[in-house]
């Protein structure tokens, strides 16, 4: 029985809890990270006299740092192993996030928040695919969308930091941030007994370390363990780093990555228009400090059962038509906030998309690493996740200058249309991936 049969017939057991708990606390804590930043924004705007256009810089730094740490980390991790890129991303972005907290002018808090940004790029592109490589199909799509769905516990956990420590004090938002950092270093604890993903090392030789993982799972889990004949590791001769990029110029893979990159350019360009700018936009549609971040509170709050809706939906629908569905939402819930014109529209409509939005995300984290093979599944989902930060990093400076020029209406919907390109990316291009094992997936896929 090879080592991916073994991991197909696991039980869903503690074992996987606890993987969910710890990749998941990873995401809230860049989700944390990733928002506290729209709550600290209108604090920094003040202390350093910052124009919209230079706040939107301000804003996008910490996204080219996502776009350098996914890039880097996918290919890293398939080169060297998925839990040791995961562990050095998480301590880069702990330190960097921390640092940021006692900047003295905006130039430097940029460079710290490119520095924290990288770190939480990285660790956002390895946890689906290391999660992933231990889950059976069965439960693949629920565990994966679930594991995306703690990055909404982060954002509601940074309105409320906002809430409570921004609008009373000048210093507020170094507290802020101080506090969203330092939890990081007993996750980074927690982690150190996590194991190498069984499939990477398969894939690259090490049969031997493969099944002593597996071995111990199984006998966690009270499966027993099949015998394998004692024989040394023998890794297989790595790619170079050129060589494993120019492997997405075959045809399948080709046609993979690009409807990939389009689906994920459209989301986190949406996304990150609407959650990075909300308390600004309030503020200047006339609302208080207090109240803005009130009702951000109640939209971010919204994300939680965005995120498990669509974990089961996974499962339910299969991650194709659970992607279409809530990127169709999506876009006329951006249209409703386009149209809005009262405070009760503005939250009703600001809700549904937060709900939808984040249950598209939970799609897309258990979709992208399905459809490439085990060992290129790190790269393109750290290529992928880059790319699309690409839509982040251009999104708070589009915002910037556009607001002043359109307003709401035209901000959102602005996002509206490119959830829509999304849409038609995934609906046309997109294959199923339900109730099939990762190897079948990609095997399936039409030349």
């Amino acid at each position: 029985m090879s080592i991916a049969d073994r991991l197909e017939n696991l039980p869903f057991s503690r074992f996987h809890y606890q993987l969910l708990l710890l990749g998941g606390l990873g995401y809230c804590f860049d989700g944390l990270d990733g928002a506290i930043l729209a709550f600290v924004m209108p604090s920094l705007q003040k202390l350093w006299a910052l124009s919209t256009t230079q706040l939107g810089l301000l804003g996008s730094a910490a996204f080219l740092g996502y776009f350098m740490g996914a890039l880097s980390a996918g290919i890293l991790a398939d080169r060297y192993g998925r839990r040791p890129v995961m562990m050095w991303a998480l301590a880069f972005y702990c330190i960097g996030s921390f640092a940021s907290a006692f900047c003295s002018s905006w130039h430097s808090f940029i460079l710290c928040r490119v520095f924290a940004g990288a770190g939480t790029g990285a660790e956002s592109a390895i946890i689906a695919p290391y999660l992933s490589e231990f889950v059976s199909k069965r439960y693949r799509g629920v565990f994966t969308g679930a594991l995306a769905g703690f990055f909404s516990f982060g954002f509601v956990g940074a309105a409320v930091l906002g809430y409570l420590l921004i609008p009373g004090s000048v210093e507020g938002w170094r507290v802020a941030l101080v506090l969203t950092s330092c939890p990081v270093v007993m996750l980074l604890w927690w982690r150190r007994a996590l194991p190498e993903s069984p499939r990477w090392l398969e894939k690259n030789g090490q049969i031997q370390s493969a099944h002593t993982i597996l071995c111990k799972i199984e006998k966690a889990t009270g499966v027993s363990s099949p015998e394998y004949p004692t024989a040394p590791d023998t890794p297989e001769k790595r790619p170079s780093f050129s060589e494993q990029i120019l492997r997405f110029r075959t045809k399948k893979l080709r046609k993979l990555t690009l409807m990939i990159w389009s689906l994920w350019i459209a989301v986190t360009f949406s996304y990150y228009a609407f959650f990075s700018w909300l308390p600004t936009l309030l503020i200047a549609r006339g609302f208080t400090v207090a109240h803005s971040f009130g009702f951000s509170i109640a939209i971010f709050a919204a994300q939680i059962p965005g995120y498990f809706s669509a974990a089961y939906c996974n499962e339910a629908l299969g991650r194709k038509a659970t992607l279409a569905t809530y990127l169709s939402a999506a876009v006329i819930s951006a249209l409703g906030m386009a149209l809005s014109d009262s405070s009760a529209t503005i939250l009703v409509s600001g809700m549904l998309l937060s709900f939808f939005m984040n249950g598209t995300y939970a799609g897309v984290y258990a979709y992208t690493p399905e459809v490439f093979p085990t060992d290129l599944r790190a790269t393109a989902m750290g290529m992928a996740s880059a790319v699309g930060r690409i839509g982040a990093i251009v999104a708070p400076l589009l915002i910037g200058v556009l607001y002043p020029r359109a307003g709401f209406p035209g901000v959102f919907g602005l996002t509206a249309f490119v959830l829509l390109l999304g849409t038609f990316s995934i609906i046309l291009f997109g294959p199923s991936t339900t109730n099939r094992s990762l190897e079948e997936i990609f095997d399936e896929y039409p030349q």
